[in-house]
């Protein structure tokens, strides 16, 4: 797939830009935390992390539902030049001591109102240019970019550049990333050929006719729901329980990464494994990861728990988006994948919500401790919805 000047230019691309937002995973939390005034720590991280969700939530929706058309070309430069704009202006304030929590929370909401189209858009790009026999490695491919960016450049580069020159300097670099996606997606990307205009097809109605699938995006949407505490209890956890500063939270979602890059490495050697109990697996196998965080008080320790939980967890995506993706028709690629990335991804939002007041109620080692006892709650219901009696038509992705 590499040797495709336009795959390959668009991954590095996205390779680049997801090292910036990777930095933004130590730098957010640390930020936040210098501006939150009267608001509870932990209820201001989830305002701040849920915010870029709000808009981009709206309008992936209705890409998705089909009541709006844009080529996902101009949606992911849209994405770019607006994310390079708004963390700019944000990074300035931040400079000269203008930044508060309410500018902060603005800026990412409207900054991030292309974030989720652009997310899916990248990945059609990549994959409609790879073509149907290429499409499980570029899946792979993009879960091993964003594992290795994400969670392990990203965060050691935004726990340096934290401790040594402030958390300001990490929104200029995320904008520089997404100007190099934006240059890699004007210079790989051919302009789409003009069509005449016709209905789009609803991305829902599309996907009631596979029905192992819609129910493994019910799944998926708790299964990241239930996660998303975690980010709120990390950054707590890691200065209270571990007694490290900006680079122990770097070094842990490094670990991360690390462990996620070795399984996304190996992603292209489970197509071969039924998919759908792959899932199943990896959802039940993942819960025990904030339980054995919550049972270490050393940073060691919790780095080997999470770097195994970044293995388990790391083929998930890939192995979604190829047994999504294999049953669709061309002209259905667009509504169907923004829809499932918005459903998945909305999760997010809702999650960091409850994750604020839960996590200041129960403390950072009882909130990792219950959002895993609740996935592990969610192993049985996932097992029911996807493991279930396979209609005709989802035969060929079992």
């Amino acid at each position: 797939m590499l040797r495709d000047r336009r795959v390959a230019g668009l991954l590095l691309g996205d390779l680049l830009a997801n090292v910036g937002t990777g930095m933004l995973l130590v730098a957010m939390p640390v930020q936040t935390l210098s501006l939150h005034g009267a608001v509870p720590k932990a209820i201001a991280i989830g305002l701040v992390e849920a915010a870029p969700f709000v808009l981009s939530t709206v309008l992936a929706l209705a890409i998705g539902l089909g009541r709006v058309r844009v080529p996902p070309r101009t949606l992911l430069a849209a994405d770019c030049v607006l994310r390079s704009l708004t963390f700019t202006a944000l990074g300035v304030l931040a400079v000269t001591g203008a930044l508060t929590l309410p500018v902060l929370i603005a800026g990412l909401l409207f900054g991030a109102t292309f974030r989720l189209a652009g997310s899916s858009s990248r990945r059609l790009l990549a994959t409609s240019a790879a073509g149907e026999s290429g499409r499980f490695s570029v899946n792979g491919l993009l879960g091993l970019n964003t594992t290795f960016a994400l969670y392990i450049a990203g965060p050691v580069l935004g726990g340096v550049v934290v401790a040594t020159a402030g958390a300001s300097l990490a929104l200029f670099l995320d904008a520089a990333g997404a100007l190099l996606l934006l240059a890699a997606t004007l210079a790989c990307v051919p302009q789409p050929a003009r069509t005449p205009d016709r209905p789009a097809g609803s991305g829902w109605r599309i996907l009631r006719r596979r029905p192992v699938a819609a129910r493994l995006l019910v799944v998926e949407f708790f299964f990241n729901f239930l996660y998303m505490p975690i980010e709120v209890a990390l950054p707590l956890y890691v200065s209270g329980t571990l007694h490290a500063g900006a680079s122990g939270l770097g070094l842990l979602w490094g670990a991360l990464g690390v462990g996620a890059f070795a399984g996304a490495a190996l992603v292209n050697q489970l197509r071969t494994l039924p998919q759908k109990p792959l899932l199943v697996a990896i959802i039940g196998l993942w819960a025990l990861c904030p339980i054995g965080l919550a049972l270490v008080g050393d940073l060691t320790a919790a780095l080997v728990v999470f770097a195994l939980g970044g293995l388990v967890y790391a083929p998930f995506t890939p192995v979604a988006y190829s047994f999504l993706q294999s049953g669709l028709a061309p002209g259905e690629q667009q509504q169907v994948v923004t829809l499932w990335t918005t459903g998945s991804t909305v999760a997010a939002p809702l999650g960091l919500a409850l994750g604020g007041p839960l996590i200041e109620l129960t403390g950072s080692t009882g909130g990792l401790v219950l959002s895993g006892a609740l996935t592990l709650l969610l192993l049985p219901i996932a097992a029911r919805a996807v493991l279930g009696r396979t209609p005709e038509g989802d035969l060929q992705c079992a």
